[in-house]
């Protein structure tokens, strides 16, 4: 799966969107940052791939 540059932004405006309201802290989005990069390393990242574009296509599909 490719990840574009639109669904980059659109995460990266949500993480900003809770740093700024939510009361996000810098050091929780860069465990949440190592946690994700850690995990694509893992044998669960296809697992998590075919999730995340089957839910994607769900939601461009409505």
């Amino acid at each position: 799966m490719t990840v574009t540059i639109p669904l980059v932004l659109v995460f990266g405006a949500l993480v900003f969107m809770a740093w700024r309201y939510l009361g996000l802290r810098w050091w929780h989005a860069l465990i949440t940052m190592l946690f994700g990069f850690l995990l694509a390393a893992t044998t669960l990242a296809p697992d998590i791939r075919a999730a995340l574009r089957a839910a994607l296509s769900w939601i461009t599909s409505h």
